[in-house]
């Protein structure tokens, strides 16, 4: 079992930024990857970034691709998702999701929410 905790998520005004952290805990050996979903109200949750565990290969949404870089650190079991001249359509909740296997995700952080003002 991999046990995921969110933080770094507030409000900030349009053009300003915001750096979430994800810990991860148990499990970590196993893991193959890492990722930041977000759900806006009233849409589905969407896939905006995702990195290796270990290697270099990175994955952005055209949404946030130039704005937004997803980084971690090994040694603290962390991965961090940097958001620049953040948007009001950023504000969403946003999740850490972690994956042993190529495909789905197979675990969830609770999730920490994103305003966005204008």
């Amino acid at each position: 079992q991999v046990q995921l905790e969110e933080s770094g998520g507030g409000l900030v005004q349009a053009g300003g930024s915001l750096r979430l952290s994800c810990a991860a805990s148990g499990r970590t050996f196993s893991l193959y990857a890492m990722g930041w979903f977000r759900q806006a109200p009233a849409k589905e949750r969407e896939s905006i970034a995702s990195m290796r565990w270990r290697g270099s290969s990175t994955y952005y949404a055209d949404s946030v691709k130039g704005r937004f870089t997803i980084s971690r650190d090994n040694a603290k079991n962390t991965v961090y998702l940097q958001m620049n001249s953040l948007k009001p359509e950023d504000t969403a909740v946003y999740y850490c999701a972690a994956k042993e296997g190529v495909y789905a995700y197979d675990y969830w952080g609770q999730g920490t929410q994103v305003t966005v003002s204008s």
